[in-house]
């Protein structure tokens, strides 16, 4: 809403300058180098906004194929504590409550998997960790299924601080001010050469909006556990209800 703003704004501001040039800046020499110009920033915006929406569409991929890996690997972990017996009852309780308070956390809250607050006190992998070093294998079987249950306990350890590293904006600031002032002088300067009638003023209503639509889904994905274009948590929910069978 706030760049929709800005360039109507900048949009108004041109239409309002228009009458008040002299006229031979508005020659057609004039608008020819006008429109010069605004192709120029046009060629410009365009190169960031896709640079900027590339890079917010491989992380929120990134993030995506992460949480599918996590879910694969419980359910892997989940097997192979099954496999061992009974002994591995409570390392199993932990994962089922683990698992199922994360996917609480990023339906309700848009969180995700781990940054939890006051996690010191919440459940963590490396609770499930240490259950599973408890364990005291009776033969080569109960030694290889420990060793493997281990191994996907540690990668899980590795995605939760994988996403740790990767929660903040994937977008640079200073990019997404140029981009959005070079879309304003855009749309102020075509506004400051045409002719002031419905139909511009149309036409550079939908151009804005276009402009902060764009924005819009960037800054959305830049935001992949929250908002309108957030990860879905099937992959998770579909872990703990293998893990309740």
């Amino acid at each position: 809403m706030t760049v929709l703003i800005v360039l109507m704004l900048s949009t108004w501001l041109g239409s309002v300058l228009n009458p008040r040039l002299p006229k031979h800046h508005l020659s057609d020499e004039s608008k020819a180098m006008v429109m010069v110009g605004i192709g120029f920033i046009a060629t410009l915006a365009a190169l960031v906004l896709g640079l900027l929406l590339a890079s917010a569409k491989s992380a929120f991929d990134t993030k995506s194929e992460e949480i599918e890996q996590a879910a694969a690997r419980i359910i892997l972990l989940d097997r192979n504590l099954r496999q061992y017996g009974s002994a591995a009852n409570p390392a199993r309780d932990l994962l089922r409550g683990l698992v199922s308070s994360k996917v609480d956390l990023i339906r309700d809250t848009g969180r995700t998997l781990v940054t939890v607050p006051g996690a010191s006190k919440a459940l963590g992998i490396e609770e499930i960790q240490e259950a599973i070093r408890a364990l005291s294998p009776s033969s080569d079987a109960q030694w290889s299924i420990q060793t493997r249950s281990l191994k996907l306990a540690a990668d899980l350890a590795q995605t939760r601080w994988l996403l740790v590293g990767q929660a903040g904006s994937a977008i640079a600031t200073p990019f997404l001010i140029v981009l959005v002032l070079w879309l304003a002088v855009i749309l102020g300067c075509l506004s400051l050469v045409a002719p002031r009638n419905g139909t511009v003023i149309a036409v550079s209503f939908l151009c804005a909006l276009s402009f902060a639509s764009a924005i819009f889904l960037l800054l959305e994905m830049d935001r992949p556990f929250e908002g309108l274009l957030r990860i879905s948590d099937a992959p998770l929910r579909s872990a703990v209800k293998y893990l309740n069978e």
